[in-house]
């Protein structure tokens, strides 16, 4: 009885002492909250921009407060920076005095090529209408090819002596599951419309098709030429040397080297960059240099930079993730929310425009028809243009198809218009190598339709693929619909293939080249207002109830993403690939260019 007491004893105060020490990192996340949002921005006379790229660009920045917080094991190094944070800090540094010039901090960029674009466009933009220096740097082992595209609007780029550029062009990869799920059992039966369709191949190929293939080389040329075109026009060095410059493969050249070639302008070590940041900031001596980021320079008061308040109010509507399908720890668009979103501004008289801005692969084909009825509805009311992000491609097209204008940059990835339905069968997995049974009863034919357990009837095939071709007659509809088409046009560039933003506007999917800002700036004129506001939708969560909202799902992601890092990113396309069931409208399969 004594050693029973000792245990219960030892249990309670180790349970106290926990619950103390939780007590006590509750209080520390609510004081740092607390603080940043108490802190007035100070900005230092003679100080330089820093943008910092390392960090995953999204289109708006959370009110996440764990994410600059440091406790080691417990949460994410993986951090996040607003696109929005990084166009508002350009657009203010042009007239502040304080800010001397622009430092890229740009060995990576962990973002897609149309926020690039968009960056690179501000970037362009700063050195139009001020004559601050852009100065960029590269000292962390390696200069990747998205970044060095983007460091090329720099007036000065250097590089570490010991830091190549990795310029070799374009490749991509695509992992197939066929063999391996055959091994364990698995038979995945696969209905689609559109041969250009190719979510479904890695689970019914053990290669790419030729379609497959085509699609691919057409928007990865388009994006390597669209590049070459930018670095071509900043570096004074003509496309045909870019591509030879590729061939050699320059990604294990050193500093020298890349100098040599044209690529960059010089490769110094850290405290000869520092003395180039003294000069441009007339620091003398060996005294700091004044530093701050956008993150935090997005919220500084600047004079003369206060907007004056309008009662014209322009939404600015998000909408990033998969549609409907809450796959992984990325962001999901819940049509009924955003569907609601949508028509609470379109009865608000005081909103007399509407930007949506669309940054999803696809997703449930029952979302999309959602959005897309509410999106409708929106257009026939009041303007709305549609801008698109990094992409915007099938379910994600399916909910812009009604605006009255759709902009994207020459690198977004839209299109794939078509969709895809995938039931799995995991009767030999079951019978044959786990020794699992399964009977049935039923009181009618086909009352256990689509069963998980045996192979689809050519029946319940039939009726599937019926239901696909309903569905994709009903998607292009919509399209030729809101983009003044036939059917037949759309099913010409339809059948799931996907096009690059320059191809896109070739075959009229998209009607101008542009980012946010330029869509909002369209929305604008197209309804004659000359004073206006925006306000960004939905309400993006504030830190007490993003700190609340905290479940075991999202700490096991963070946790998972601190380990993992860049990595994380195929553990979360393998989750969402063993959810894709049902009918779906949906990007082949997601894409990353470093």
């Amino acid at each position: 009885m004594k050693e029973f007491f000792k245990y219960v004893l030892a249990t309670v105060v180790g349970v106290f002492a926990v619950s103390v020490i939780g007590l006590l990192l509750l209080f520390v996340v609510i004081g740092a909250i607390i603080s940043s949002t108490e802190k007035e921005v100070v900005v230092q006379n003679n100080s330089m921009l820093v943008l910092n790229l390392d960090r995953t660009i999204v289109d708006r920045a959370p009110n996440d407060p764990f994410e600059d917080l440091e406790l080691p094991g417990m949460f994410s190094s993986v951090k996040t920076i607003g696109l929005d944070n990084i166009m508002t800090s350009l657009e203010k540094a042009v007239d502040d005095d304080r800010i001397k010039g622009i430092y890229l901090d740009i060995s990576m960029v962990n973002g897609g090529m149309a926020s690039v674009e968009e960056i690179r466009n501000a970037l362009l933009a700063f050195k139009e209408k001020s004559d601050k220096p852009i100065y960029a740097c590269a000292d962390k082992m390696m200069f990747g090819q998205k970044a060095y595209y983007l460091a090329t609007v720099a007036d000065k780029i250097v590089v570490h002596p010991e830091v190549g550029v990795d310029f070799r062009g374009l490749g991509g990869e695509m992992m197939f599951y066929k063999n391996a799920l055959k091994k364990i059992g698995i038979e995945m039966q696969i209905v689609r419309h559109g041969k250009f369709k190719a979510a479904v191949e890695p689970f019914m190929l053990d290669k790419m098709s030729e379609e497959n293939r085509e699609q691919t080389l057409t928007y990865m040329g388009s994006l390597w030429n669209h590049m070459l075109k930018g670095i071509s026009e900043e570096r004074d060095i003509s496309v045909e040397k870019l591509n030879e410059l590729a061939d050699e493969v320059q990604t294990f050249k050193k500093g020298k080297a890349a100098v040599e070639s044209g690529l960059v302008d010089a490769a110094k070590y850290k405290d000869e960059v520092l003395d180039d940041l003294r000069e441009i900031t007339g620091i003398e001596g060996s005294k700091g240099v004044p530093v701050i980021g956008v993150k935090s320079y997005a919220s500084a008061q600047v004079k003369g930079k206060s907007k004056k308040y309008s009662r014209n109010k322009i939404a600015v509507i998000y909408a990033s993730g998969d549609i409907g399908m809450s796959l992984g720890s990325g962001e999901m668009i819940d049509g009924d929310k955003f569907g609601k979103e949508i028509r609470k501004v379109r009865q608000d008289s005081s909103y007399k425009a509407i930007v949506f801005r669309i940054n999803s692969p696809g997703g449930a084909v029952f979302d999309s028809e959602t959005m897309w009825r509410e999106v409708k509805l929106a257009a026939e009311e009041k303007t709305l243009v549609v801008s698109f992000g990094d992409v915007a491609a099938s379910g994600g097209y399916y909910i812009a198809c009604p605006a009255d204008k759709i902009m994207a940059s020459p690198n977004t990835i839209t299109g794939s218009i078509g969709i895809f339905g995938q039931i799995p069968n995991f009767g030999e997995l079951l019978n044959d190598k786990l020794g699992i049974t399964t009977d049935v009863v039923k009181t009618n034919e086909n009352s256990d339709l689509l069963t998980l357990t045996r192979p689809m009837t050519e029946h319940e095939r039939a009726m599937m693929q019926a239901n696909i071709e309903e569905g994709y007659n009903t998607f292009i509809s919509h399209v030729a619909e809101g983009r003044g088409m036939t059917k037949e046009e759309v099913d010409e560039i339809g059948q799931g293939r996907v096009w690059s933003g320059e191809n896109a506007k070739e075959i009229g999917l998209i009607d101008e080249f542009g980012g946010l800002t330029d869509a909002i700036k369209l929305a604008a004129k197209m309804e004659g207002l000359e004073e206006y506001r925006t306000v960004d939708l939905p309400a993006l969560p504030s830190p007490f109830e993003e700190l609340f909202k905290m479940g075991a799902d999202n700490v096991r992601a963070k946790i998972l993403k601190n380990e993992l890092g860049e990595n994380y990113r195929y553990y979360e396309y393998l989750k969402k690939v063993s959810g894709m069931n049902g009918v779906l409208a949906r990007m082949p399969y997601d894409i990353y260019l470093n």
